[in-house]
């Protein structure tokens, strides 16, 4: 039985790397109005990011969700890669 989960987006990925990917892939405007939580609102920064995630599991869901659909997205045959 294998631990490694190669079809999991998140495997190995950090709260820092996955915050930051989405801020470049959408920018923290975009990301603001998809996910309306005050990070991402109000005055936002990786690190004020990282602190409120860290703090609000269902916050945090959210985020690792929009990130799976947005890597899900890229991966599907004839998608574009980004």
């Amino acid at each position: 039985m294998s631990s490694a989960h190669p079809n999991d987006p998140l495997h190995g990925l950090t709260l820092e790397a996955l915050v930051t990917a989405l801020v470049e892939r959408l920018g923290w405007e975009a990301l603001a109005r998809r996910l309306p939580i005050p990070p991402f609102v109000r005055a936002p920064t990786i690190a004020s990011s990282l602190k409120f995630l860290r703090r609000h599991p269902p916050e945090r869901a959210a985020v690792e969700g929009l990130y799976r659909e947005l890597v899900a997205g890229a991966r599907t045959p004839g998608a574009p890669q980004g």
